[in-house]
């Protein structure tokens, strides 16, 4: 091993800052990681702004009115969980964060269509909007665009099999 290489060869992540600098080998795994770049980035800012609102909007609900609605209002803090671990695992390089991004914008677009058709069919349990009510009709329907944009993005970005 060489002495800039053994943390690459090992798996690690630790030459993500610096791809290319100087090396003329094929990119390995670790420096393909490009779930954060260029439209990804636009995609964790939206994340971000959700995983805002979200706990801004559960925060306020549960503080003021829980008992109006406890149900809607647990979902809604749910659901700002979900979006702050979407948008951590998003911006973080390897594996195991893709695996985790992957699982939280499943949980959240089953989220969307379990919460979208609930708040339709059982519209007594939800008797407050949550940020997945009516499949996200009042944030002009992104929580359902948003995980299906979500999984596109990372099908495209997923890590390279690992070579024996």
């Amino acid at each position: 091993m060489t002495a800039g290489s053994s943390h690459e060869d090992a798996g690690s992540t630790a030459g993500l800052a610096t791809p290319g600098a100087g090396s003329t080998a094929a990119p390995t795994a670790a420096t393909r990681d490009t779930r954060n770049t260029g439209p990804g980035r636009l995609l964790i800012a939206v994340y971000a702004v959700f995983a805002i609102s979200a706990t801004a909007r559960a925060g306020y609900q549960i503080l003021t009115k829980f008992s109006e609605a406890p149900l809607a209002y647990l979902l809604s803090a749910f659901a700002a969980v979900v979006y702050l671990v979407a948008t951590v695992s998003l911006a973080k390089a390897g594996r195991t964060w893709f695996k985790v991004s992957v699982a939280a914008v499943l949980v959240e677009l089953i989220g969307v269509l379990v919460v979208g058709a609930l708040s339709v069919f059982d519209s007594v349990n939800f008797p407050h909007e949550t940020v997945w009510s009516l499949f996200g009709r009042g944030y002009a329907f992104i929580p359902l665009l948003l995980p299906i944009l979500g999984l596109i993005w990372l099908y495209r970005r997923r890590p390279a099999p690992k070579q024996a």
